[in-house]
């Protein structure tokens, strides 16, 4: 898929989509960001330009901005980055649900972005946050969703 292309309207790099309505009416829509340029300026360069993959988004890790613990990996459209931004709170695309969400909506686990870095050509985000409610981030109950390791090829609940 080619940037600016829209397979599908959730995961669209269109900020704000409404293509059409079913009887002729059609919007004119504007990129939340710039497209990609040359590496140089991906890499270097003062402007964010999210490299959004073929599906329309880009890698999301969130570590607490007090501690550095990692807390989860997720899933950014351009609506989600856009509104991260601008409400600073984390925002995310669920994958499996094809759906825009807001982290803590329902759980009272509010992300607050203290900070929001991307890496080397903007293909990745990293967001500090303060996570708000019971501290956690994970759906299961844990603070962290990085809560098992492996050791002798299973699987171990580590909460530490």
């Amino acid at each position: 898929m080619e940037r600016g292309t829209t397979p599908h309207p959730t995961l669209s790099p269109w900020h704000g989509e409404r293509v059409s309505e079913g009887d002729g009416f059609e919007m004119t829509m504007t990129l939340p960001f710039p497209s990609p340029g040359p590496a140089a300026e991906l890499e270097r360069g003062a402007v964010l330009t999210p490299n959004f993959n073929a599906d329309g988004l880009v890698a999301a890790i969130a570590v607490h901005a007090d501690t550095g613990e990692v807390l989860m990996l997720a899933w950014m459209n351009a609506q989600a980055l856009r509104l991260t931004l601008d409400t600073g709170e984390a925002h995310y695309f669920s994958r499996g649900r094809q759906v825009l969400w807001k982290k803590g909506e329902t759980s009272g686990q509010i992300q607050q972005v203290t900070e929001v870095r991307v890496d080397c050509d903007q293909d990745a985000v990293l967001l500090k946050v303060r996570p708000q409610g019971d501290g956690g981030a994970c759906h299961v109950g844990f603070r962290s969703c990085f809560y098992r390791v492996v050791e002798d090829g299973r699987l171990v609940e580590r909460a530490d």
